[in-house]
């Protein structure tokens, strides 16, 4: 079993000094409660057990691309036996050297794991998603199922709400997305009160590409890395990387 449930990696003696500092981290993120972490849903998750933890290399080293599809595929297949919130939790390990990158190096490790993930899917791109990131309706997928990914990293100075001292991926799937929307009222609310928080979380404001996902002027691969200022790319990096990768081939 490479996905870890949080009581047994409170138990577990055998961690690596980065994987339990990593989770002591996390773990401290999620339960501030004067510093309340602006994602409801996601402590929500926390507190409910629904979250699945898993640790993979340095970004940086060829292997970590397999390990980290080994356990993408693992989630993608038992995601909805673990709760209605459930969420991924992937910790890179991240050597002094690159923690101390820079925003760029980070973003570009980021494509690069998500371009690897996607020539590495046993499945093909669903149907119902095109395959365009700048189509309103695009979404990262792998092994026929949707996510939203999130990413943190410790080149995050003032975009707190997307700091952590390791290279962090929260992976999400769309049906748990799709759960939350359903009691519209209750939808709104959470996601105002989200916004309130991230406000005071963040000491800069929430950055104008967060939107909602299927909206006319909503580009979903523009939220999952966000800067640590108001900037974004031009183009989505992921669509470049595998022309790239299949120029290459020829």
């Amino acid at each position: 079993m490479i996905l870890h449930h949080l009581n047994d990696l409170i138990e577990d003696i055998n961690l690596a000094d980065w994987q339990q500092d990593a989770i002591d981290q996390f773990k401290k993120n999620m339960s501030n409660k004067e510093n309340l972490f602006p994602c409801i849903p996601a402590t929500q998750s926390f507190f409910l057990n629904h979250l699945r933890y898993a640790f993979v290399g340095d970004p940086r080293i060829p292997k970590t691309k397999y390990e980290l599809a080994d356990i993408l595929k693992e989630y993608a297949i038992h995601s909805n036996v673990f709760g209605k919130y459930s969420s991924l939790i992937v910790f890179f390990q991240t050597p002094e050297d690159l923690a101390s990158a820079n925003m760029e190096t980070f973003e570009q490790l980021f494509w690069e794991q998500l371009t690897h993930l996607h020539t590495l899917d046993e499945q093909k791109w669903p149907d119902v998603i095109p395959f365009d990131p700048d189509h309103n309706s695009w979404e990262f997928c792998f092994q026929n199922e949707r996510f939203f990914m999130y990413c943190a990293t410790p080149s995050h100075l003032h975009r707190k709400s997307r700091y952590f001292p390791y290279f962090l991926f929260a992976i999400t799937p769309r049906w748990v997305l799709e759960q939350f929307d359903e009691t519209p009222y209750y939808a709104t609310k959470i996601r105002t009160a989200i916004r309130e928080r991230l406000i005071q979380y963040d000491d800069i404001p929430p950055h104008t590409e967060l939107r909602m996902y299927g909206d006319t002027h909503n580009l979903e691969w523009k939220q999952y890395f966000l800067r640590d200022d108001q900037t974004t790319l031009n183009t989505c990096p992921f669509l470049k990387m595998i022309q790239n990768k299949k120029k290459n081939k020829r």
